[in-house]
C-alpha cells in the first residue's frame, strides 16, 4: 500500500475511540440483558465486532500491526441479507439439541405428569412416551431451563429471527415448517455451542503453556544465590 493510501493516525485514534465506546456499550447491554436471547446484547455485539475489525483493519495499514482480538460468529456465519427493509411479518425458527442421559430420570418425570391428570392416557413407559408427555406439558423455553430435573443433557442451540413481507396463511407451512428457512432473510441469530467453550479453553491453555515456557526461560538466566550457612 502506498503512503497516499494508508489511514492517518488521527483515523486510527478515532477507530480506536470507537472500540471503547463499543466495548462500554456491549458491557452495558450485558448488565441490562432481558433474558439468553437479548437482541439488544446480540447488536452490541455486533457493534462491537464491526469497531475492532475496523480498527485492526486500520492498525494494520497505518503500522503493520494486529491486534488479538477474534469474534467468534462474525459477518461471515451467515449471508448478506437481503429481506424487506421493513417487514410485515417475521418467524422465529429454534433447535435445540439434547441427549438423554437418565432414562430412569425422565420416566419418572413423566409419570408424575401422568399421575396428575386423572384424564390422562398411560404412555410414559417407554422414553419416546415420556418425552411426548414432558413436551406437551412444559413449554420447551422450561424444559431448557430444567432439562437436568428431565434427564436430559444439552447439546447445541440455535434461534434464527427471519423476515417476510407479509404473514403467512393460516395452516400454510404446518407440514414441512422448516423446509423455507431462507439465510438471507435472517435478521439476526444466536448460537449456543460447547465449541465455542473448548475454543476459550484451548487458547487459555495455549496462553499458560506460553507463560510457563518464558518463566522457565527465564531462569535459565538466573545464577544461583550464595548464601551462608
Amino acid at each position: 500500500m502506498s503512503d497516499a493510501a494508508q489511514p492517518t493516525a488521527a483515523e486510527v485514534r478515532a477507530a480506536a475511540e470507537a472500540v471503547k465506546t463499543a466495548l462500554d456499550r456491549h458491557l452495558a447491554a450485558v448488565e441490562r440483558r432481558s433474558g439468553e436471547d437479548d437482541p439488544a446484547v446480540y447488536e452490541a455485539f455486533n457493534q462491537l465486532a464491526a469497531a475492532a475489525e475496523a480498527y485492526d483493519e486500520l492498525l494494520y495499514d497505518r503500522y503493520d500491526e494486529v491486534t488479538p482480538f477474534e469474534i467468534p460468529g462474525g459477518d461471515d456465519s451467515l449471508p448478506p441479507y437481503t429481506g424487506p427493509e421493513e417487514p410485515n411479518a417475521l418467524s422465529v425458527l429454534i433447535r435445540r439439541d439434547y441427549t438423554v442421559v437418565e432414562p430412569q430420570r425422565l420416566l419418572a418425570q413423566a409419570q408424575r405428569v401422568e399421575a396428575a391428570d386423572e384424564d390422562s392416557t398411560q404412555v410414559s413407559g417407554t422414553v419416546p412416551g415420556a418425552l411426548g408427555v414432558l413436551f406437551g406439558e412444559f413449554e420447551p423455553d422450561e424444559i431448557a431451563s430444567r432439562h437436568k430435573e428431565f434427564g436430559l443433557e444439552e447439546g447445541d442451540s440455535t434461534l434464527w429471527v427471519t423476515a417476510a413481507e407479509d404473514p403467512a396463511e393460516a395452516g400454510e407451512w404446518l407440514e414441512a415448517p422448516f423446509e423455507g428457512a431462507d439465510p438471507q432473510s435472517v435478521i439476526c441469530r444466536f448460537d449456543v455451542s460447547a465449541v465455542f467453550d473448548d475454543e476459550i479453553d484451548d487458547d487459555l491453555e495455549e496462553d499458560l503453556e506460553s507463560e510457563l515456557d518464558g518463566e522457565l526461560d527465564g531462569d535459565e538466566d538466573l545464577e544461583p544465590l550464595d548464601i551462608d550457612r
